[in-house]
């Protein structure tokens, strides 16, 4: 505890400059890069945070940020205790069996060292470390030496969380890869399954690419040249399919989100940012993981939302026969506590849920 307190108070408050040196600000840069880049890709990992070895991985990567960063703030700030200036032994005649510090003008009590960058005579001096711009040494020298356990053992945590990351976005390419989709077109099968039972339609959806062999459809995408197979706008079909039969289902899909959509007004203005703070924490922390815009709203307009999350909302901007003149649409996320269900869909409709392709 007192150790921690030394590190909140610190001896000097000229001590803070430490940290305005090259090795601090590279060292902490590679720490909050790597640990950033660590929880993203954990929290994107096919191991989910609700589970149990989902949350014990989260929690592990955390507290290995949390302790190396510990130990080097301990090891810059604490520093290694330095020999009181004007010190001398207290039996006089032990003198002649120590040097003399011209600069700090006193002796060098046992073990230490005079550095040249402190401008003191260190403690046990171990060496001068420019990652801690700081001696390592008596009293930091524990400190010193756990980061640099840490900081691999943490490293090789977060490597292992990369390469699972790209095992995985690589399992996941090959598998659609094989099956001679896209990611979009999975989603469109996907979709078309949930269409057909939503209106138990007797009617079965056909992939048309999937040439029925693995080999055949992954010949579609790797070449011996490099050069993909075909000229991107005309495409083998399998036996049995109508040539357009997946931008048949498309148009379907469509015409069914019309069908489906609500209509909401706005009650509350909202600018268009990406993670609004006066919308809510739950609203601020749960802000759609995509690139798809943002609309700015204003008190009064009308928005068909077709999808969404819990706390978001994703639709169109109903516009005024003014603005289409200039502007042929206007869609994106808001959030939910914006706007209100208009009376007609709130008695007939569901607000829309999320769809698994921005969750």
């Amino acid at each position: 505890m007192g150790t921690f307190c030394s590190v909140i108070k610190f001896e000097n408050l000229q001590e803070v400059k430490r940290l305005c040196h090259w090795g601090p600000i590279i060292a902490l840069g590679v720490i909050a890069i790597c640990s950033t880049m660590a929880m993203i890709d954990s929290v994107l990992w096919y191991w989910p945070l609700h589970t149990t070895g989902g949350s014990m991985n989260f929690i592990m990567l955390i507290n290995w940020t949390v302790m190396i960063l510990y130990n080097y703030f301990n090891a810059m700030f604490v520093g290694p205790g330095f020999v009181p200036l004007g010190w001398k032994p207290e039996n006089s005649q032990d003198s002649m069996y120590l040097q003399y510090c011209k600069v700090c003008q006193a002796y060098k009590a046992p073990r230490s060292h005079h550095c040249r960058k402190c401008n003191r005579c260190v403690m046990k001096m171990d060496h001068h470390c420019p990652w801690i711009n700081n001696c390592c040494g008596y009293q930091n020298h524990a400190s010193f030496t756990l980061f640099l356990l840490l900081a691999p053992l943490g490293c090789i945590h977060a490597a292992f969380i990369f390469v699972m990351t790209m095992y995985t976005q690589l399992y996941n390419r090959m598998k659609i890869i094989l099956r001679n989709k896209t990611s979009i077109e999975s989603w469109i099968e996907e979709k078309a399954k949930d269409r057909i039972q939503y209106y138990q339609l007797d009617e079965v959806f056909v992939f048309p690419y999937d040439m029925g062999s693995r080999w055949k459809n992954f010949k579609q995408v790797f070449t011996w040249s490099g050069v993909p197979k075909g000229d991107g706008l005309d495409w083998p079909i399998r036996e049995g399919c109508h040539p357009y039969s997946l931008t048949i289902e498309q148009l379907k899909q469509k015409a069914d989100k019309r069908v489906r959509s609500v209509q909401y007004k706005v009650i509350e203005d909202y600018s268009g940012t990406c993670c609004p703070l006066n919308r809510g924490i739950k609203t601020f922390f749960t802000s759609p993981c995509t690139e798809e815009p943002r609309i700015r709203l204003q008190k009064g307009e009308f928005i068909l939302a077709t999808r969404g999350l819990r706390y978001w909302l994703y639709g169109d901007k109903i516009l005024d026969d003014s603005i289409k003149e200039d502007v042929s649409r206007i869609r994106g996320w808001f959030p939910r506590n914006c706007v209100e269900k208009c009376p007609c869909d709130a008695e007939t409709d569901q607000a829309p849920e999320g769809e698994k392709k921005n969750r």
